[in-house]
């Protein structure tokens, strides 16, 4: 049997140590460490700044946390099972090092919502660090669509060839993609930032604290209304959870686009080595193992998020131990976001290389400039659904010619309709078919170069 917890005095025997085991939550939630003394000392602060303790006890709180912390970073201090979490293992040393004074720390204070502070003042923290490096990805992006306004890629729709467009702009879907992903979390925080510490186990407490006080210290912008509410709400941990999916759709999206463009049907990159793998017996092979992986463990941080809804669905107020499960989740979705963010913005800035003339020769061997036929002929007057049938039956015969709309001759044109005239070989060029898309927002050169300046000015 394990020895007593400082709460088993209600108890007769310790837990069965495989229960203690199965109970014990120290594993995961030492990663809570300094976010939970950074709280117990605020917490310290405010218990003799309300006269609960002395100012003297106050201080040597502070202190003893502070070489917790010390110890903890120099490796000295590695809490084992026995200390059941984090918490305890902290509030256990202290006591340890000044005596009993350290046994009035948790004074007016429950470990819900102490867990309860520690989990935002991580997550706070981890949210800034994320939006870093979405903004490292963006400056990226954004630095390859500069040098490449005028190279040219095929658009899709229905992975079927649908028109030409700008790389850039192509690129900048994604960097306006992470631009949401930046202020999403940005939005996340605001429901991170809210203390609280002083709801107690539930009800609040009998002794005369300040929660104003501790929020802050902590720099929160505001506190719980609520006690019930503030220790057995979740809400911030669904909500950054589904932020960081969609983070993680964004960046699959991308993968399976560079996947596709690196493989042989494709050509549109080369990989480099620095991010590449070979195969273990197809020696001609380079495998795309960065995107691949990022597409994988996509899953995984949708299934935190999926795990984290189950749990909260069907709980009643106020905590309850299912919110133990909350942590592992919140942790691997950060480290799998950070380290997803963290290689693709390597891949992409030295990992692959666009092949601007296979680019080119793509957007040259397909019917993506029908619609600007059926436009050229629109715009001298005839009714468009008149034109897109008529060039949809041009689109028929040419294919079974083994034609391109380029390769007919201007009788050709002029056979199909009068309207067509010698101009109709230059509106159909892949390049003034880019050109020419220069409404807000589009493709055309002109509208890039502009969205270059606005999303320059947005990320720096």
């Amino acid at each position: 049997m394990t020895e007593k917890q400082t709460w088993s005095q209600r108890f007769e025997t310790a837990l069965h140590p495989a229960i203690a085991r199965f109970n014990a939550s120290i594993s995961f939630d030492i990663e809570l460490i300094e976010y939970d003394i950074t709280g117990s000392q605020a917490h310290a602060q405010m218990l003799a700044h309300t006269g609960i303790i002395s100012p003297e006890e106050g201080e040597q709180l502070v202190t003893g946390l502070e070489q917790i912390r010390q110890e903890y970073r120099e490796g000295k201090f590695q809490p084992g099972i026995d200390a059941e979490d984090v918490h305890f293992a902290v509030e256990k040393r202290l006591t340890e090092i000044i005596g009993d004074v350290g046994k009035k720390l948790h004074t007016a204070r429950s470990r819900n919502d102490q867990v309860g502070t520690d989990t935002r003042l991580y997550l706070r923290d981890q949210i800034q660090q994320i939006r870093r490096y979405l903004r490292e990805f963006q400056k990226v992006l954004l630095d390859i669509a500069e040098n490449n306004v005028e190279t040219l890629i095929p658009g899709y729709t229905h992975l079927q060839r649908a028109q030409p467009l700008s790389l850039a702009h192509h690129l900048l879907a994604y960097l306006q993609m992470a631009q949401r992903d930046w202020e999403r979390l940005g939005d996340v925080y605001k429901r991170v930032n809210i203390s609280p510490l002083g709801c107690g186990a539930l009800a609040g407490t009998t002794f005369p604290i300040d929660r104003h006080y501790t929020a802050k210290l902590l720099h929160f912008d505001d506190i719980y209304a609520n006690s019930l509410d503030g220790v057995s709400d979740r809400d911030f941990a669904i909500e950054f959870l589904c932020a960081a999916s969609m983070i993680m759709v964004h960046l699959s999206r991308l993968s399976e686009e560079v996947i596709l463009w690196a493989s042989e049907e494709f050509r549109f990159v080369t990989l480099k080595d620095s991010c590449a793998t070979g195969s273990s017996i197809m020696p001609q092979k380079k495998n795309p193992d960065v995107p691949e992986l990022v597409r994988g463990k996509t899953g995984r941080v949708f299934g935190h998020l999926q795990s984290m809804l189950v749990i909260m669905k069907g709980l009643p107020l106020a905590y309850n131990k299912d919110l133990q499960e909350d942590k592992e989740g919140i942790f691997d979705a950060v480290n799998t976001v950070k380290a997803c963010l963290e290689a693709m913005t390597i891949l992409m800035q030295e990992g692959l290389e666009f092949r601007p003339q296979r680019l080119a020769q793509a957007v040259a061997e397909d019917f993506s400039n029908a619609t600007d036929v059926a436009d050229y002929l629109a715009a001298r007057g005839v009714p468009f659904r008149e034109a897109y049938n008529i060039v949809g039956k041009v689109v028929k015969t040419s294919i079974a010619a083994g034609k391109l709309l380029k390769d007919l001759t201007l009788q050709e044109w002029q056979q199909i309709h009068p309207a067509f005239a010698e101009d109709i070989y230059e509106a159909i060029s892949p390049r003034q078919v880019v050109a020419a898309r220069n409404s807000y927002g589009g493709t055309g050169f002109e509208q890039v170069k502009q969205a270059l300046i606005a999303a320059r000015t947005q990320i720096l």
